[in-house]
């Protein structure tokens, strides 16, 4: 029978760098992926070094949007207006 759990073997799971933000929030960067080996040990592939060494593994959120629908939100990833660009 298949392990649907997180640690299910070849799972491949979001990598992120977080960091404290200003106002009290969090700032949350894809820092790259990991993979469940048989074992339930992770293979952890970074495509960006963290400033504070923070890390933060979790399933993919397109994983858990189609699964439970988790309100963005709740992974850090809430919506900020774009910047205005430059005239």
């Amino acid at each position: 029978m298949e392990d649907r759990t997180m640690w299910g073997e070849g799972k491949r799971l979001a990598v992120f760098s977080v960091r404290d933000g200003r106002g009290g929030g969090s700032i949350w960067v894809r820092a790259g992926y990991a993979v469940v080996n048989r074992d339930r040990s992770l293979n952890v592939v970074l495509d960006v070094l963290p400033l504070n060494g923070r890390l933060h593994v979790r399933e993919t959120a397109e994983r858990r949007l189609a699964s439970a629908g988790p309100d963005t939100a709740e992974l850090g990833l809430e919506a900020r207006p774009a910047a205005p660009a430059p005239t």
